[in-house]
């Protein structure tokens, strides 16, 4: 129940930072974001209680051993995305960015939902994926390379990616593709660093990577 709650919060959250600051309720491009953030959110629930329940104790108890510089990017993660959204709204409202096609609006809707469905099945792959960065030694953490781990170290991460990007295509601003991009710059930031940590302490993640080269993209990084 507190997993339901703070999530639907988060939601909640969404929602007020597109409306509020665009001051109508009338735009469907919001309401296309609100709609597949709550999709996301009971999806990623979803898989969650059907593979891996013992996760969900991990996403909400203690966090010992999570990495400070985590917590820092993570916390600038989430006050970018919260400015994303308002930055779109006001936008919306104020009428900065010249309208994109429809087309592009469409292909940022469907990139968005193609990032979301990603991240969902990494989380459902892997029974210890954790909200913060750290070593489980206390869950018996073991190297995962199976569903969407046997093409990318990293696939969630590249689900997040596209999802930074391709929104602020849904709802037609650039500056919120700006703060995508911060977004995404801090996400590359965090994948090396998480990465170094499981190659110097997860027992196997060296061999991993020597089979599976990408971080997050095949074939570029």
């Amino acid at each position: 129940m507190r997993y339901a709650v703070r999530e639907l919060i988060g939601v909640a959250t969404v929602a007020a930072a597109l409306f509020i600051p665009a001051a109508t309720w009338q735009w469907w491009q919001a309401w296309a974001a609100v709609i597949l953030t709550l999709a996301w959110v009971i999806a990623t629930a979803w898989a969650i209680l059907r593979a891996h329940p013992a996760l969900l104790a991990e996403r909400l108890g203690p966090r010992g051993g999570a990495q400070r510089w985590d917590m820092v990017i993570l916390s600038a993660m989430g006050l970018l995305q919260l400015l994303r959204y308002i930055l779109a709204g006001l936008d919306h409202r104020m009428g900065w960015t010249t309208t994109f096609p429809p087309t592009l609006q469409i292909v940022g809707l469907l990139l968005a939902a193609l990032g979301s469905a990603l991240a969902v099945w990494a989380t459902g792959s892997n029974a210890f994926f954790s909200q913060m960065v750290r070593l489980q030694a206390d869950r018996g953490q073991r190297v995962v390379d199976s569903g969407p781990y046997a093409w990318v170290r990293h696939p969630a991460y590249f689900g997040l990616l596209l999802v930074d990007l391709s929104l602020p295509l849904l709802l037609n601003s650039l500056p919120a593709l700006g703060i995508g991009l911060l977004e995404a710059v801090l996400l590359i930031v965090r994948t090396r660093l998480e990465d170094d940590l499981l190659r110097a302490g997860l027992d196997g993640y060296a061999e991993y990577s020597q089979r599976v080269h990408a971080r997050l993209l095949p074939g570029i990084w």
